[in-house]
């Protein structure tokens, strides 16, 4: 695992946010409805945060058709997974840890 400066991400910051890239680093591939239900949030909101992350280019959205049905994943760019690792430190390195 590379190290990574730490730097504060004011995109990142905000908690639905964070909760979201905190969820897609651990996974290559996670669906809207999972991101959604973990986060708490509704999919209006949850499409505002996505929206401010893709324009950041730290979230990739990917569309498919399953069994005719129009389905939306999520995932981290490799911007995102490193803008994500350096507010992280951050956040401990402001924490003392």
């Amino acid at each position: 695992m590379t190290t990574v400066a730490p730097r504060f991400d004011v995109v990142i910051h905000p908690p639905p946010r964070l909760q979201i890239c905190g969820l897609l680093a651990a996974v290559d591939l996670m669906e809207f409805a999972a991101v959604r239900d973990r986060v708490g949030v509704s999919d209006s909101v949850l499409s505002k945060h996505v929206k401010q992350l893709e324009e950041a280019g730290y979230v990739k959205v990917h569309k498919a058709t399953i069994a005719s049905r129009q389905r939306t994943s999520l995932s981290l760019t490799k911007d995102g997974r490193r803008a994500f690792d350096a507010h992280v430190a951050e956040l401990r390195r402001i924490a003392g840890l």
